[in-house]
């Protein structure tokens, strides 16, 4: 029996420090919910689930841009249904003005409504929205994903030579009723093909949306495996090791208390 050398004291007081050591990592990550608290735990995890975390932010973001556009194709379209509400009233007033039984007069009153709603017309060309033209015939193009790639959203172009024949016509006469019942007819079939193209927009940019939405429900599951912790199954290795140091601390004391058995010896 030696007392300069207690090998049993030092042998507890290691598995101790290993217990303590592992009862603090649990109880760390029981208190912060993640299973990754520093990059020691798990360094090629943290690695990925930090590129992760950036791709679905990013796919956040496109998400709003999508979002951005298409509100911006919806007040468009709500604009053109006035517009084709507009042109339907236009070619019944351009019917009307051919009536032989009408008077210079009453036409007269006819083209004053005609060229109210013209100029109606006319106004829409210049609005925005949140500062960006509307109707100015320009392509928009928006982010759809994480990696930058873009859509090219179907312009609509109220200024195009279409619609700027109306503010020229009037149906103050018959042969000019006739002239613009011709030019409200193809402003008709232009707004149709107009509010078709941007129907195209909303569905593909709703495709884009539903796509995202999937993308960053995944990324964030296989985040999730990655990082959280399995509170069940941490609760139970937290148990475990808060029962190896309270043992492991009662052997330390057994082990040095090993050592006064020699001064028996010395009796």
């Amino acid at each position: 029996m030696v007392i300069n050398t207690n090998l049993a004291a030092q042998n507890s007081a290691q598995l101790l420090m290993q217990s303590s050591s592992m009862l603090s990592q649990s109880l760390a990550r029981l208190s912060s919910g993640s299973k990754v608290v520093s990059p020691a735990d798990d360094s090629a995890g943290l690695a990925v689930s930090v590129q992760l975390v950036s791709q679905i932010g990013r796919d956040t973001a496109a998400s709003n841009n999508v979002a951005d556009a298409n509100s911006y194709n919806q007040t468009q379209d709500g604009y053109l249904q006035q517009v084709s509400s507009a042109l339907n009233r236009l070619s019944e007033l351009a019917i009307q003005a051919q009536d032989v039984t009408k008077s210079d007069g009453d036409r007269s009153l006819y083209n004053q409504e005609f060229t109210t709603l013209s100029n109606f017309i006319k106004d829409l060309a210049t609005k925005d929205f949140n500062g960006v033209s509307l109707f100015n015939g320009t392509a928009l193009s928006v982010t759809t994903d994480a990696d930058g790639n873009m859509f090219t959203m179907n312009a609509v172009n109220l200024n195009s030579a279409t619609y700027a024949a109306l503010a020229t016509d009037g149906v103050g006469t018959i042969p000019n009723a006739q002239q613009a019942l011709t030019d409200v007819k193809t402003a008709i079939a232009q707004v149709a093909a107009d509010r078709a193209a941007l129907g195209a927009n909303e569905e593909r940019l709703s495709m884009y949306t539903n796509t995202l939405a999937t993308l960053s429900n995944n990324l964030s599951a296989a985040n999730s495996v990655i990082m959280d912790v399995d509170v069940a199954k941490e609760s139970t290795q937290y148990a475990k090791y808060n029962i190896l140091v309270q043992t492991g601390t009662a052997m330390l004391a057994q082990a040095n208390a090993v050592p006064q058995i020699a001064l028996k010896l010395l009796a």
